[in-house]
């Protein structure tokens, strides 16, 4: 049923153009942002055509182990589809991806699915065929919370009151453009608290964010014009999602973030947004909860959502 081409450079185009018209596709998968990091992994990226047409992709790489990823410098990912695809036709699409993965010598996938709330439609026909047709399995399970900015939750006390105390303290919130200014800020707290760094270095944020300006978006908090906080959002279809929050001392005494997210709550609710995600909770480098930092969270009224990662072994036995 499906023809099943490699993506390469000459694809461009007509990738991009898909993503922007499929259901449940997301900036992320713009060429122009997957390929930042391309020369960290191996791309093979699938395009699937169904009588001369595209029909959906596979942002995906070879991590030279046999393994087929989709993808491993993306947070989520899956089969990117049109408003078309039905799920007799997944299934199809599914037997045939394996049939190709066995010929070009893989013998394992692990698969990325796209959490709903970033889905313009409901989306999980590949979900459904990934387990009746492949026995796939739950490989991971990371817990995100969102916020429904059309049915919010109250704020926690311990977050109404940070708010007074920034207030108190006279903390501004604004956008920035002062993304070096922010990743000094978010570079130091993350190796004081855990010895890390940002996944994106400076120079990769600042291409990242010179490109997809509408969609990238620093805001700050400062107190007497010294910021003391902020985060760096990543705004896409109808979710708003935190890509990075950081404080220093000053602002953390101060209660920078529970004004800092009391604001962009309401701004993202006044602009039309449907969910603002902040993202996962595990500590860094494992699956364990961080607790502190998912009750913080909740306090502002999100709720769970759960990143799912599957995997499943090729080929497939009768």
């Amino acid at each position: 049923m499906f023809k099943i081409v490699r993506y390469t450079s000459e694809h461009i185009d007509e990738w991009n153009t898909f993503v922007a018209k499929s259901k449940n596709g997301t900036f992320l998968f713009d060429r122009y942002y997957m390929d930042y990091h391309s020369d960290r992994f191996k791309d093979h990226s699938l395009m699937f055509y169904k009588q001369d047409r595209l029909y959906a992709l596979l942002p995906a790489n070879d991590d030279g182990k046999g393994t087929l990823w989709s993808h491993q410098g993306l947070t989520f990912g899956g089969l990117i589809m049109s408003d078309r695809c039905r799920t007799e036709e997944v299934c199809e699409l599914i037997l045939e991806l394996n049939d190709y993965l066995k010929q070009a010598g893989f013998q394992k996938i692990i698969y990325k699915h796209t959490p709903w709330h970033y889905c313009n439609l409901p989306s999980q026909e590949d979900l459904y065929a990934i387990v009746q047709t492949s026995k796939a399995s739950i490989r991971s399970r990371d817990i995100a919370s969102v916020v429904d900015l059309h049915h919010r939750l109250p704020f926690s006390e311990l977050r109404k009151r940070g708010i007074k105390k920034a207030q108190k303290a006279g903390v501004v919130i604004s956008e920035s453009n002062d993304l070096e200014g922010f990743w000094s800020l978010l570079s130091d707290h993350l190796h004081s608290k855990f010895n890390a760094l940002p996944v994106h270095t400076l120079q990769e944020i600042s291409l990242l964010r010179k490109r997809f300006p509408e969609n990238i978006r620093l805001f700050t908090a400062s107190i007497d014009d010294r910021m003391v906080g902020g985060t760096l959002l990543y705004c896409s279809g109808q979710t708003v999602k935190t890509q990075y929050i950081s404080a220093n001392e000053d602002g953390l005494q101060h209660g920078v973030i529970d004004q800092l997210f009391d604001a962009l709550l309401m701004k993202s609710q006044e602009a039309g947004f449907r969910y603002f995600d902040f993202g996962t909770s595990n500590m860094p480098g494992s699956s364990e909860l961080h607790a502190s930092l998912i009750h913080q969270k909740e306090g502002f009224g999100a709720r769970a959502v759960c990143y799912d990662t599957y995997e499943w072994e090729i080929p497939i036995e009768p």
